[in-house]
């Protein structure tokens, strides 16, 4: 049944085309009842699975000369991410609801973008996997280069540049990894059993790593990520955020890790003090962590705040993956979920409820309008979606930070308390932006409602839409259930790492 969340949305994508021109609304019924029913089908699945399966969901010859075969398959990583994919699809759509210009391009673009995400989660054949892959990198181009704003055609050429480097460095690997095991086969499960050279794993999973770290927003790779975000339309941001940053972190997990554990192992020597390609990756994601932190807490952008934390952010998820002990690498996996709810709707915040309205996203301009009166509900939303991007109990956010910290402590204590700073600066950078951004002091209102006489500060600004409040009463309701019962995640997550395919996390003594 998993198969159909990537056929559903590729048919969405061809009913589409198909819809005339001058019928927005046509084509926004379409696309959310397209990824309405992709989410169903996630919700049914996960309804149905046993923890600690391999869900085999197709596998049949595809190009039989070489081995390829249309694999797809699901463990419970696989299938927490397409429940990402499917509640960040929908909620996108509903914070889309005013798109009018090209409306069934755009979203017959999103669709696309979003089937090659599942395709991506479900992939078990590396070839199909990156086909899948580049699927989800192109839509991301057009819907920046089309519907963006500011210096989209940067944004967007940027984000595909870094993405097609990242690809190609992936795609190399990936060849490697087929001709040293004998040109048989591109399957992940059978590659796996593999026994490939020490010394080919030793250059092999840096670049399969870094390669898809790139898109994971990895420091000092990450400048792609706050520019694609800011040059995006709403939806196109809360994707980037919440499903195509998890596509990066998801290979690192799905296939350097597997395929290539003993690149984990220390070198036997030590240069510029650090022993292995795990402490390399584990220092740059505390750099991404504290960095994103303290850029995001100088940003006069409303959007660029957000789009610096998810690289903090991000920065979890990859300390979290190098820990590997199983209580960081499972909550690696739950950040991924817990970040892509937060971030969808932070942006989701920013970027349809305030910029669309106010035409600013200067938060000394937004400063003076006290949008905490003139849109309320967006304060509160922001509030709500601020205080669980800081990790408050109650929220998806802090368990998943909290495993993260954990394992990290058990591997580097050092680099785990240096993330605790990253997390204080990230209160102090969420604490600074809601307060510019929808509670302004009369005094700050005065003065700079007085010194720019095109403020917005005394006009009336459209009300929140129904749409917008259903999109985020589901992304909250999301956080907020997994924050209070992690279980429900937990429970097929971890399981999922007694399987013969992460063989790396039991040889390193995971507790």
């Amino acid at each position: 049944m998993l198969a159909w969340t990537i056929y559903i949305s590729f048919l969405g994508v061809l009913v589409l085309m198909l819809l005339p021109k001058d019928n927005p609304r046509a084509a926004r019924g379409v696309a959310f009842a397209t990824a309405f029913a992709g989410l169903v089908i996630a919700l049914v699945a996960y309804a149905g699975f046993k923890a600690g399966e391999l869900l085999t969901i197709a596998d049949k010859a595809w190009i039989p000369t070489l081995g390829f075969r249309y694999q797809l398959a699901a463990d419970g990583v696989s299938l927490t991410l397409v429940l990402l994919t499917g509640l960040a699809a929908v909620a996108g759509i509903l914070f889309s609801w005013n798109i009018e210009h090209r409306a069934k391009e755009f979203f017959a673009f999103y669709l696309a973008l979003i089937g090659g995400v599942y395709g991506v989660f479900l992939s078990f054949d590396l070839f199909l996997l990156f086909v899948f892959y580049e699927i989800a990198i192109i839509p991301k181009y057009f819907i920046i280069a089309i519907w963006g704003s500011t210096r989209r055609e940067y944004g967007a050429m940027k984000l595909a540049l870094y993405s097609f480097i990242g690809s190609a460095m992936v795609l190399v690997g990936m060849i490697a990894a087929y001709v040293v095991s004998g040109a048989e086969t591109m399957s992940l499960v059978e590659l796996a059993k593999f026994s490939f050279p020490h010394s080919f794993q030793m250059w092999a999973f840096p670049l399969v790593f870094v390669g898809f770290a790139i898109l994971a927003g990895m420091w000092p790779f990450h400048t792609w990520a706050p520019t694609g975000h800011v040059a995006a339309p709403t939806a196109a941001s809360m994707l980037l955020a919440g499903v195509v940053m998890k596509l990066g972190a998801y290979g690192c997990l799905r296939v350097a890790m597997t395929l290539f554990p003993q690149g984990l192992e220390p070198w036997g020597c030590t240069v510029l003090g650090f022993g292995s390609w795990r402490d390399v990756f584990a220092v740059l994601a505390v750099i991404g962590i504290v960095y994103g932190a303290m850029v995001a807490l100088v940003q006069k952008d409303f959007k660029f705040v957000i789009g610096y934390s998810s690289v903090s952010h991000m920065g979890f998820v990859l300390l979290g993956l190098v820990t590997l002990n199983t209580i960081g690498v499972s909550g690696a996996v739950l950040q991924m979920f817990s970040h892509g709810v937060i971030a969808g709707l932070l942006f989701a915040v920013v970027g349809r409820m305030v910029y669309e309205r106010t035409h600013t996203r200067e938060l000394p301009m937004l400063e003076a309008m006290r949008l905490s009166k003139m849109l309320p509900f967006a304060a509160v939303t922001f509030v709500i979606a601020g205080v669980a991007s800081m990790g408050m109990p109650g929220f998806s956010g802090f368990i998943a930070e909290l495993q993260v910290l954990i394992g990290a402590w058990k591997s580097y204590p050092a680099l785990a308390i240096i993330t605790g700073v990253g997390i204080l600066i990230g209160v102090a950078y969420t604490l600074r932006a809601t307060q510019k951004a929808f509670f302004g002091d009369d005094t700050t209102a005065a003065a700079t409602a007085d010194a720019d006489e095109n403020s917005h500060g005394h006009e009336p600004l459209q009300p929140i839409s129904v749409p917008e409040r259903l999109g985020a009463t589901l992304l909250i309701g999301a956080s907020v259930l997994v924050g209070l019962y992690p279980h429900v995640l937990l429970k097929i997550i971890v399981p999922s790492f007694e399987s013969p395919l992460f063989q790396w996390i039991q040889k390193g003594g995971a507790q």
